[in-house]
């Protein structure tokens, strides 16, 4: 009895394998076809990742020639207050300069008063204990009891 059993297992187990390997179709065929999907794809990748590059590039010349006109624009306007107003106006209007628009003569931090959030507290003096000391907030003249802290936890 038990080896009719085992040979009917054997059996099934054979059929069950063969089934599931004929599903699975490893043939050399479709190896070679996923191949050279992924050799298609790479090709694209860096196909599509170079006319990324070349468009970036031309972005870069067309914002550097628009510059350059805006520049040219903004010296005849300049020059043409400084011909058609009187110069206080002119001189307030638009700076003669070539590049007066372009230049900073100020910092950030003088152009506005207002400071960015920190995230810490300022102190007040230099001895004072700031709110991330591991003492902050902590009364050192009362003695710690070592048995109500261990009753408590």
């Amino acid at each position: 009895m038990i080896w009719l059993i085992s040979i009917g297992a054997f059996a099934l187990g054979t059929i069950i394998g063969l089934l599931i390997a004929g599903r699975l179709d490893v043939s050399p065929s479709k190896v070679k076809d996923l191949e050279e999907q992924v050799r298609k794809l790479k090709e694209t990748n860096s196909e599509y990742r170079d006319s990324v590059s070349d468009h970036f590039g031309m972005t870069a010349e067309l914002v550097q020639h628009l510059t350059e006109s805006y520049r040219d624009v903004y010296q005849h306007i300049a020059s043409g207050a400084q011909d058609l107003c009187s110069g206080e106006v002119a001189s307030k209007l638009l700076p003669a300069e070539s590049d007066a628009v372009f230049e900073t003569t100020h910092t950030p931090e003088e152009a506005s008063p207002l400071a960015p959030p920190r995230d810490y507290a300022a102190k007040q003096s230099p001895d004072q204990i700031g709110a991330l000391s591991e003492d902050f907030g902590l009364d050192k003249s009362a003695p710690v009891n070592d048995e109500v802290v261990q009753s408590q936890s």
